[in-house]
């Protein structure tokens, strides 16, 4: 199943949600994003048939194998984008928002090599 970007922001939400600590309900997911509860109950149905995630019998919700690696995956992008932005003078804020854009559109080639540029771009500032 290939993610649109909505799938992808719903994985990294209860990604980031579930490091929080305790346990992520469809609920959680909705207070955080902003979106209604059925289109939340509409995403993680999919999401499940997709095999990204699964939810227990009380509604926890967990990500599977192949949601912790598309959350992994999104959620490096978001912080090396982020930190990038900001080494270049981008109000926090507006670095978190347009990484967010950023990180689904993408090419992987095009990542690592931000990736590599910014390592050797934040640790040269740090000097």
């Amino acid at each position: 199943m290939h993610l649109l970007e909505s799938g992808e922001m719903y994985i990294e939400t209860i990604h980031v949600l579930s490091k929080k600590g305790g346990v992520v309900r469809s609920v959680d997911v909705s207070e955080h994003m902003g979106v209604s509860k059925p289109s939340v109950s509409r995403a993680i149905g999919l999401l499940k048939e997709g095999g990204y995630v699964t939810m227990a019998r009380d509604g926890a919700l967990t990500l599977t194998e192949a949601g912790v690696e598309v959350a992994n995956k999104i959620y490096e992008r978001h912080r090396v984008i982020t930190a990038l932005l900001c080494a270049l003078g981008v109000d926090p804020a507006i670095a978190a928002d347009d990484a967010c854009r950023i990180e689904h559109h993408i090419s992987d080639e095009s990542f690592e090599a931000i990736k590599r540029h910014s390592e050797q771009f934040v640790s040269v500032l740090k000097q």
